[in-house]
């Protein structure tokens, strides 16, 4: 994890610093009975300019202290944070209750790290070690890179080859996830290789159409998702992060999703605010809400024609088992619903027209994306 700006820690006053210890230690100790059953003692935890080691957190078991990069824990990504606590805990853990003598990070705690879904030093996100063999890998590679054709090709003015090569998409990661699961049921690969991300911006308030953005990920790109706290040093408050867990090309492709979701839907409040005198800023969340409601509604027509085709695809129990690793005492929130109204029964026919699209990744040699698109009113939804 890179370390926040140090310059950042000059505008922390002392009583948000105190915050910030206090609420480190909070974390702390929910890492310690939700992971490890409470096997730790309390170490002090110290806020400093740099640890022993450079990184972000460094457990010193001479001194029983947890040290803290200030930089990193004002300025930096308090997810990522909370990550390096988790390893420096595992630390700790193989340290004082395992007894194992070993160079630190060495076998035995990797071994508790995979064991507990926390990804290792030097695991790039989205990947936990041992990564997939050559062959799986190269299989996701290709998958992803004619996934990234066919949704730049989505973008297309013409209504029939827009609809068709954003549905063309989801069909070749359905049959991308069922056929690599049936490999695995037939005990013809390793265990699979699953990762997480934290999707930003974070949210001091999980509004309706957060959390029916983040049902849509689960339901139809392959992924288990929640809501996490998080703590923003630098206003002394909670926000919220999503989370998703699965194979790493669905969550290129669910994080993909997500930005492409929450930038069209604003897009489209903007323009249907600039359209319609009466609305008002009351208007823009169930707006919001039926914009994702209505892609929500175009999605399942489409898996429920999959499944006609014979396409299901059922959760993997792995998944659900590296989920619930990472989040043992998750508590699952409020679910979708909120009252009907003329903003949100807009927002929904504006959903429905949305078309997936723009490329997957950066790195590949599609054409620059413009600005996400929807189907202009009318047109015909796909098949």
């Amino acid at each position: 994890m890179a370390t926040g700006d140090r310059s950042a820690s000059e505008t922390l006053s002392a009583e948000l610093e105190a915050k910030l210890l206090r609420q480190l230690g909070h974390e702390w100790r929910s890492i310690n009975y939700a992971h490890l059953k409470s096997a730790l003692r309390m170490p002090t935890l110290t806020l400093v300019d740099g640890t022993a080691t450079g990184e972000a957190v460094y457990w010193c078991p001479q001194r029983r202290s947890l040290e803290l990069e200030r930089g990193a824990a004002v300025g930096g990504d308090w997810a990522e944070l909370l990550e390096a606590i988790k390893r420096e805990a595992i630390q700790q853990f193989v340290d004082e209750r395992l007894g194992i003598d070993e160079q630190r990070h060495g076998p035995a705690f990797r071994r508790v790290c995979r064991r507990l879904g926390v990804r290792t030093p030097g695991e790039r996100a989205g990947r936990r070690a041992p990564g997939p063999g050559p062959g799986q890998a190269a299989g996701s590679e290709r998958v992803l890179a004619r996934i990234h054709k066919l949704l730049a090709l989505a973008r297309s003015p013409n209504q029939h080859e827009a609809e068709t090569a954003a549905l063309t998409a989801r069909r070749l990661m359905l049959k991308f996830n069922i056929a690599a699961d049936e490999t695995r049921r037939a005990g013809q690969a390793p265990p699979r290789d699953y990762g997480y991300r934290h999707l930003r911006p974070h949210r001091a308030r999980v509004e309706e159409h957060d959390h029916r953005l983040a049902r849509l990920l689960g339901a139809y790109f392959f992924v288990e998702s929640a809501w996490l706290p998080v703590y923003l040093p630098r206003v002394g408050r909670r926000a919220s992060v999503l989370e998703i867990c699965g194979l790493p090309p669905n969550l290129e492709l669910a994080e993909h999703v997500h930005d492409f979701v929450l930038s069209t839907a604003q897009r489209l409040w903007l323009e249907y605010r600039a359209a319609t005198p009466e609305a008002s800023n009351q208007d823009r969340l169930p707006y919001l809400a039926g914009v994702v409601a209505g892609l929500d509604a175009k999605l399942e027509a489409q898996a429920s024609a999959f499944e006609e085709q014979g396409l299901v695809w059922l959760p993997s129990p792995d998944l659900g088992a590296y989920f619930r690793r990472r989040n043992p005492r998750l508590r699952y929130g409020q679910g979708v619903g909120g009252a009907a109204s003329e903003a949100h029964a807009r927002g929904r026919q504006a959903g429905q027209r949305i078309v997936l699209s723009t490329p997957v990744s950066s790195s590949s040699s599609a054409p620059t994306p413009g600005p996400p698109r929807a189907l202009p009113p009318g047109s015909a939804k796909s098949r």
